[in-house]
């Protein structure tokens, strides 16, 4: 999930689908100035990384955060940071 997070424009479409779920393939190209390939490929890493789901709206496939990834990737982080006890003086 890091890895997929540590590209600038992968992380720019999760901010962007944070603001506004089921956001469209199509709308990213405009947003970030790349193709329409390089955006399928950033998709793609995102979907293998479990950071997105897809929905089908006509001919369209839109795509949110999955929030059930995003809480998991917050907890794995949350456990990296330092026990408070840990950094006090008597501890």
């Amino acid at each position: 999930m890091l890895r997929a997070l540590a590209h600038p424009v992968r992380l720019g479409v999760l901010r962007r689908l944070a603001r506004e779920p089921e956001t469209c393939a199509c709308d990213f190209t405009d947003l970030f100035s790349v193709s329409q390939p390089t955006i399928s490929q950033h998709l793609k890493v995102l979907r293998e990384a479990r950071l997105v789901q897809t929905r089908r709206r006509g001919t369209q496939i839109c795509y949110s955060i999955r929030s059930d990834s995003i809480l998991r990737l917050l907890d794995l982080l949350g456990a990296l940071q330092p026990d408070a006890a840990a950094d006090s003086p008597a501890g």
